[in-house]
């Protein structure tokens, strides 16, 4: 299992807009129209990894936890899905259904939008404060497939905790690994 890192988009980047369509609702999403005053969480994910599979469940709990506290999120896949079909976008709705997301979860099929983030790998996360500005990009914890530690997004958490208190979320960032975005063959 290969790892790569994420690439740590420059924090005080403004959130890239995109309009993508849910597979789970069918409608079309903006980030506009889900960001929020708070703080957004925009989660670049696939159906087949195994750094997600192993960390879904830890998001549907940091969803449950945090929306409540006025935290938007918002999952996206970009994977090539010619030639990584277990990513197709009916598979990604029956995902969402059996991980029990409560977020949309989003088919970038042109990649436009993973470019535009510099996304690099699944998961790759990115917080947004309310002003719709970076805060935070890098890893979920320090649970990775096979290391024996529990997926608890501290990392995560410490981030929109400071993020909620008012206080900086600091400089000190540990990009996330997972499997590489599936980029489509020239």
């Amino acid at each position: 299992m290969a790892q790569t890192p994420s690439t740590m988009l420059p924090l005080g980047t403004v959130a890239p807009p995109f309009a993508l369509p849910d597979t789970v609702s069918g409608a079309t999403v903006s980030f506009e129209q889900i960001r929020s005053a708070q703080a957004t969480v925009v989660m670049f994910i696939c159906n087949h990894c195994p750094y997600v599979i192993h960390v879904k469940d830890e998001l549907v709990r940091l969803a449950r936890d945090y929306r409540p506290r006025g935290v938007a999120f918002v999952a996206i896949s970009s994977n090539d899905v010619e030639h990584y079909p277990q990513d197709a976008p009916a598979l990604m709705r029956d995902f969402a259904a059996a991980s029990g997301f409560s977020f949309p979860y989003l088919y970038d099929e042109s990649q436009n939008v993973a470019r535009a983030y510099q996304a690099a790998c699944t998961p790759d996360f990115f917080v947004f404060d309310g002003a719709s500005k970076l805060v935070y990009r890098g890893q979920l914890d320090d649970s990775r497939p096979g290391n024996g530690k529990p997926a608890t997004g501290a990392a995560m958490r410490a981030a929109l905790d400071a993020l909620l208190a008012g206080l900086p979320v600091g400089d000190e960032q540990i990009p996330s690994v997972g499997c590489n975005i599936k980029w489509k063959r020239a």
